[in-house]
């Protein structure tokens, strides 16, 4: 594959590094809702754009199955509906890898406008399910959780891409 005028050569990504940055956003997430918000419609998903962020990147090692296992993580922490946020992180990953070679040829502010539909997509199939299930409207304040989800977009990448950019050992014979 040709890489883009001006991209970088990247070194191949730790399994390591993909796990702990998702585990580390799990986290966030956990103590983002015991904090002093609460569980507010219009805070960011974090564990959504990590995951997505892996989705595209490496779909290799991030997939459908993780998404589900991470949704179920969030289930079972949020207590809510066990498959709430399972449905929503598996079918977002599903369109991610669906667009992730086309997705990779755009810049990062591209990037964050064309994830925006994902995110919405994401946080409308858990309010589809909490409404089926009885709950009540979250309110209109949900609607700003995708937007914020897609302006952390180009910190993530900057962020989760840094390891990778770093020069193995450059010398004269070798500049890349």
């Amino acid at each position: 594959m040709i890489m883009p005028r001006g991209q970088q050569l990247l070194l191949p990504v730790n399994p390591w590094f993909i796990w702990s940055s998702l585990i580390a956003a799990l986290a966030f997430n956990m103590m983002q809702n015991m904090g002093f918000w609460g569980r507010a419609a219009w805070l960011p998903d974090m564990l959504a754009v990590v995951l997505l962020f892996w989705t595209i990147h490496q779909p290799q090692r991030i997939g459908v199955g993780a998404a589900f296992f991470l949704g179920l993580t969030m289930d079972v922490h949020q207590s809510a509906l066990l498959g709430q946020h399972a449905l929503s992180y598996t079918a977002m990953s599903f369109l991610a890898i669906g667009i992730h070679r086309r997705l990779l040829w755009f810049s990062v502010p591209s990037q964050a406008a064309q994830v925006l539909p994902l995110f919405v997509v994401a946080h409308a199939l858990a309010l589809a399910v909490r409404l089926l299930a009885g709950a009540e409207f979250a309110g209109w304040s949900m609607l700003l959780a995708p937007l914020i989800e897609a302006l952390f977009w180009p910190a993530i990448s900057v962020l989760l891409l840094w390891p990778q950019r770093r020069a193995p050992d450059p010398d004269a014979n070798r500049p890349l």
